[in-house]
């Protein structure tokens, strides 16, 4: 089956195996994810994303907001572009790790400058890693829309660990 807004293999959603993930550089498992030759992390069904890049410390993301993203005041919840900020940030970091070698969030700040609709249109998440240490690694994203405007931005932290790729648990 094919998904009609990307031509590539519709969507599965489900959890890699962690011993997949720690046998793969973190590059090569993002775009496995975005190629869809990975499942999709199951939090995706929520935004929906397409046409996702990755490239060594860079990730984007488009998406569409919509009305089931609407909170009671009726507007987009910010939880819509919280999920985009930190996925692209913590694939970003992801893209620079080593086989063998995990993240987590330790911490993210969002700040939303332009509230979205259903009628904002295709929106792009770029993230981009600031600095990948061996311990650490910060990052950075925004959300534009298609007129170029930023409608949010955040930065992270996170934690960089090694994964014992013979004795991974899930």
């Amino acid at each position: 089956m094919v998904d009609d807004r990307s031509g590539k293999p519709a969507s599965e959603y489900g959890v890699v195996p962690l011993e997949v993930m720690a046998s793969m550089s973190g590059l090569d498992f993002v775009r496995a994810i975005f190629t869809r030759q990975l499942p999709e992390p199951p939090i995706m069904q929520t935004v929906e994303p397409f046409d996702c890049t990755a490239e060594p410390g860079v990730v984007v993301i488009h998406s569409v907001p919509g009305l089931r993203h609407y909170n009671p005041i009726g507007s987009v919840h910010g939880g819509y572009a919280a999920i985009l900020l930190d996925s692209a940030m913590g694939l970003a970091v992801q893209t620079t790790l080593p086989a063998g070698t995990g993240y987590t969030t330790l911490e993210f700040k969002i700040s939303f400058v332009r509230g979205m609709s259903e009628a904002s249109g295709t929106i792009r998440t770029e993230g981009r890693v600031l600095n990948a240490g061996r311990r650490v690694a910060t990052a950075e994203a925004r959300i534009t829309d298609a007129k170029g405007r930023l409608l949010a931005h955040a930065t992270t932290t996170c934690l960089v660990f090694g994964i014992d790729k013979g004795n991974a648990e899930g």
